[in-house]
């Protein structure tokens, strides 16, 4: 894979007519869903990497940072056995999820997706299957102390036959100054690499939208990171408590040179400009 973060990871193909939105009407959470999340994607993972590890079907799952809970929204969609919780600090956000399901789920699978305000270190609640921490959010921990003890309680919050998944980044160009285009329905979507601190390893990244009539939102969320890497984020799992880490790599598209879709274990990955992994550790 040639591309950088945001396009690796988030690469989506829209249909039908563009709907040519302007800055002042958009919904930020709207546009972040419909350039960012790839649900099918996640629940398609949750599924394959449960076949391979446990060799059976997961049915409930906790997604920490859950934002506007779009995985939970999925994955009760999925099948009539599974259920959902998702845990977030921001209030407004979880409401607009809520408002979301009563759009477009049925009354008994909203039922199944339990939304919790709260801090995901101190938010107690059933043992989930399978914990999900995805789209990067655990990189607000910049500590290798404060990442150790979310992984700590990451552990104690699966059952002992669960899994923990998180995703991350990196690359060549993810060391970058740098902002990267691309054309979704109706806007376009960048990605900023604002800033990056070679001592610190701290990151700001910001995304803006940009729309066909030139209007725009800058900054329309930004993140303050410290941009971990997988040799860190696997020690680090162990000192928590975790028995074993997995590593997900992507595979390349021969003809493009893009991700193909095909996620499979690995002990070494390539020296991409920019690459997404899935680190899967369980107990």
């Amino acid at each position: 894979m040639t591309s950088t973060m945001a396009a690796s990871r988030l690469e989506k193909k829209k249909q039908g007519k563009p709907r040519h939105l302007t800055a002042d009407e958009a919904d930020i959470l709207d546009l972040y869903e419909r350039s960012v999340q790839d649900t099918d994607h996640e629940v398609s993972l949750i599924t394959q990497v449960w076949n391979e590890i446990r060799g059976r079907r997961c049915t409930h799952i906790r997604e920490d940072f859950c934002g506007t809970a779009a995985v939970c929204r999925a994955w009760v969609g999925q099948h009539p056995d599974n259920t959902a919780v998702g845990v977030d600090l921001d209030q407004p956000t979880l409401d607009w999820a809520r408002s979301k399901m009563a759009g477009e789920l049925t009354p008994e699978q909203i039922e199944r997706v339990s939304l919790l305000h709260g801090d995901v270190l101190t938010s107690p609640c059933e043992p989930a299957e399978c914990l999900l921490a995805t789209n990067f959010s655990y990189f607000i921990f910049k500590t290798r102390d404060q990442l150790r003890r979310y992984f700590e309680t990451a552990r104690s919050a699966i059952k002992e036959d669960g899994i923990f998944m998180l995703d991350a980044y990196g690359g060549s160009d993810s060391f970058l100054e740098m902002e990267e285009e691309r054309d979704v329905d109706g806007f376009t979507y960048i990605w900023d690499q604002h800033h990056y601190d070679p001592v610190t390893g701290d990151v700001v990244n910001h995304i803006h939208f940009v729309f066909p009539d030139s209007t725009k939102i800058r900054n329309a969320f930004t993140y303050e990171w410290r941009l971990w890497t997988l040799p860190e984020l696997q020690e680090l799992l162990l000192e928590a408590g975790f028995s074993e880490v997995r590593i997900y790599w992507e595979g390349t598209d021969e003809e493009s040179g893009e991700g193909n879709g095909v996620w499979a274990q690995v002990q070494s990955g390539d020296a991409d400009e920019g690459w997404v992994a899935y680190l899967v550790a369980t107990p």
